[in-house]
């Protein structure tokens, strides 16, 4: 009977890679490894004892390594890597679509595929169609922006 245990470390390891499909968290899928692991030293001709020593230290092994290679590439703590949505908009390059108009000098500004009202961060100039603005600071649902002295090598055209 000890000689046909690989065959339930491979049935185990195959039913955990199938299972991992179903969860969310990336888990059983070093477990299923771990087994099929057990299952080849079970064909080798080892023992029960063996099998699970090669079933824990590969599964367990390969767990704590793709946690911390996830946890390094993933969740990094440096500000500019978390920088998502409104966060992220100052600073990026927008269009002009509607040129200034009305005594704050309100236009229309493109960044990103998405409409925003822009006024002049000086709140004097005017902005014109066409020309490239940088986003300066987010109030609510408008936008501030300066216009852009140089256009930026390679720049992408809405």
């Amino acid at each position: 009977m000890d000689q046909f245990v690989w065959i339930f470390w491979l049935v185990l390891g195959i039913g955990l890679l199938v299972a991992e499909i179903f969860t969310l968290g990336f888990f059983l899928f070093w477990f299923g490894v771990g087994a099929l692991a057990a299952a080849f030293v079970g064909l080798l001709g080892f023992g029960f004892v063996w099998q699970f020593a090669a079933f824990a230290i590969v599964s367990i092994a390969c767990t704590i390594l793709s946690r911390s290679i996830f946890s390094n590439r993933f969740l990094s703590t440096e500000e500019s890597e978390k920088k998502m949505g409104l966060e992220a908009l100052p600073g990026k390059i927008g269009t002009v679509t509607e040129p200034s108009k009305g005594s704050l000098n309100a236009a229309a500004v493109r960044v990103y595929g998405s409409e925003w009202t822009a006024y002049p961060i000086d709140g004097e100039s005017s902005l014109i169609a066409g020309e490239k603005v940088e986003v300066v600071r987010i109030e609510g649902a408008s936008i501030y922006v300066q216009k852009v002295q140089k256009e930026l090598p390679g720049w992408k055209q809405d």
